[in-house]
């Protein structure tokens, strides 16, 4: 424990405390590579908790661009990268291996966060590379609004990892191929249940703002409800009414 002058009084785990203990930021040296819609959700939570987290992007005005939307980031350029404990690959799937096979002579641990790669294909790809994966099951817009995500791993973890994921959600022990399966079944029942409303809306003749507010605002709010048991008395109705027939 180291103390300092001025705004922050004392140092602890990494992490930088006020005089009334309270946590400002904490540091970490975790690198993000990706910055679309699952490294946006991951940072915008972070950032709730004052993590620390590293950025980087092939193009740095882009991660500088990035990071101003954050007051938890920091700009990660390519010789930090193999200074880093873990970097994070919030990637699409055809650019990691790719990614992997430019950095050379690094002791990092890379995270495949890619949900159709499989983390044992990189690795018999790239055995010189230290690897492991971390899947997240859901859809990156509900872990930006809601946190709580969870992720799915087949690996042992490092601990300093695990806490850094802890503020945004759970991490589960399980192989990882379930979160491709569950993300497939999810997507095709919610996407065959907009096909039948979109139906049943033509067929009633009714207005298109009508069954966008019905897309987009009732059946979600509708199926979060009834996950979390919390249908009004009209929802545990019709759910009463629709199980009787099954």
């Amino acid at each position: 424990m180291g103390y300092m002058k001025g705004e922050y009084v004392y140092l602890y785990n990494n992490s930088r405390y006020t005089k009334k203990g309270e946590i400002l930021m904490v540091q970490t040296n975790i690198g993000l590579a990706g910055i679309g819609k699952l490294g946006s959700a991951m940072m915008g939570q972070w950032a709730k908790h004052n993590i620390s987290i590293g950025v980087y992007h092939p193009d740095q005005a882009k991660a500088e661009s990035f990071i101003s939307n954050y007051t938890n980031g920091f700009l990660l350029k390519e010789t930090d990268i193999t200074k880093l404990d873990v970097m994070l690959l919030a990637l699409p799937a055809n650019r990691i291996i790719p990614f992997l096979q430019k950095r050379k002579d690094t002791d990092t641990l890379f995270i495949n966060m890619a949900t159709s790669l499989s983390t044992d294909e990189v690795k018999r790809g790239l055995p010189e590379k230290k690897v492991a994966g971390l899947k997240f099951m859901g859809h990156a817009t509900d872990l930006k609004e809601h946190g709580n995500g969870l992720f799915i791993t087949g690996q042992q973890l490092p601990a300093a990892l695990l806490n850094v994921f802890r503020y945004i959600g759970e991490v589960k022990k399980d192989d990882e191929d379930v979160v491709i399966n569950v993300n497939k079944m999810a997507t095709y029942q919610a996407i065959k249940a907009a096909v039948e409303i979109e139906k049943e809306f033509e067929r009633n003749n009714l207005p298109m703002d009508y069954k966008e507010r019905a897309l987009t605002s009732l059946a979600p709010e509708v199926i979060r409800s009834y996950s979390k048991g919390k249908l009004g008395h009209f929802g545990q109705e019709i759910a009463k009414e629709f199980k009787g027939k099954l």
